[in-house]
């Protein structure tokens, strides 16, 4: 039996990026019995993937029942629906089995890793405040996306001189925008742009130096996004909702890591039933942003545990 219900969580403060602002996270949460075991999954549809919470639930609806693993990978496109029936389908193996998800995939039990905290979009004195708030982070990534940036990574870097920084432009930028902040992101010591073009407009990356290397968030989805990216990008940002799961998003990561490029692992903002499968794609990458959990004012009643920026591998209980 498959089951899917609508969730929604408060988040601490407003979170804004270029396209908007949100107070609360609305997630897909889907359960999968079989045989009286019950694997869980979360996932957060996305308007710019033109996914709805109405539409990605009569997409997991469709699902037929007693589905595998492996047909799922056909019988869904990759996005948000097929995270959640993957995850939970994840899930509910290791828990038949008596074991933990890693160990059915094959890998090393994974590690606590550092994770990136986010700033949202704000005046240059709410994001230097923000800053100043969490400067003890070793990983700040800054929402920006606008054509007035600068006074905010001003700020940001005055904030939390010591922190490192990435920036997430959320395709927000023209290439005169870009061309012009870029000198100014390395002065400022930031470490990483991601998604500074919007996706299939990005053609200018791959005719300029990039001393500052330049993640696909937009642009990358799963293996098939790989071809597209060549020449333009020196990482990419593999996020659950986005590749359809985690079954996808190891073969996403292996491929990448063979063609040479660097790998985050991102998340939309959910629960840290959203995150937990995340975990083990972020083991031994460049960058991971799994706060999530971090943003929300209520979570899952196990939740993710977080030390400061270290997040702890998930429990049984919670997830794998």
């Amino acid at each position: 039996m498959l089951v899917v219900t609508g969730d929604s969580f408060r988040l601490a403060e407003v979170f804004t990026i270029s396209r908007g602002s949100r107070t609360e996270a609305k997630v897909l949460t889907v359960q999968v019995t079989r045989d009286g075991v019950t694997g869980r999954g979360e996932c957060v549809p996305y308007a710019r993937y033109g996914e709805t919470l109405d539409s990605v639930t009569a997409q997991i609806e469709g699902v037929p029942p007693g589905i595998t693993r492996a047909d799922l990978q056909d019988a869904l496109p990759a996005g948000a629906a097929r995270n959640a029936v993957d995850c939970a389908l994840w899930d509910h193996a290791a828990k038949q089995a008596g074991c933990r998800v890693w160990d059915l995939a094959g890998l090393p039990a994974p590690l606590p890793v550092i994770t990136a905290f986010t700033l949202s979009l704000g005046t240059p004195d709410d994001m230097r405040a923000a800053a100043a708030r969490n400067a003890a982070r070793p990983l700040l990534k800054i929402k920006l996306g606008t054509p007035d940036d600068m006074p905010r990574l001003e700020a940001v870097r005055a904030g939390a001189p010591k922190s490192r920084i990435i920036v997430d432009a959320n395709e927000g930028w023209s290439a005169e925008v870009y061309a012009d902040l870029a000198p100014h992101l390395l002065r400022l010591g930031v470490e990483m742009v991601e998604q500074p073009l919007p996706a299939g407009a990005d053609d200018m990356l791959g005719e300029i130096a990039r001393p500052l290397p330049v993640c696909a968030d937009e642009a990358c989805h799963d293996r098939t996004s790989l071809p597209g990216l060549r020449g333009k990008y020196d990482m990419v940002n593999i996020k659950l909702d986005k590749t359809g799961g985690l079954t996808e998003a190891l073969a996403l990561k292996a491929a990448a890591q063979a063609e040479g490029y660097a790998v985050m692992v991102g998340c939309m903002v959910g629960s840290s039933l959203a995150m937990a499968p995340a975990v083990l794609v972020a083991q031994g990458v460049a960058i991971v942003d799994l706060d999530g959990p971090l943003l929300l004012a209520e979570d899952r009643a196990v939740p993710l545990v977080f030390e400061g920026s270290v997040l702890q591998p998930p429990s049984a209980a919670l997830w794998g």
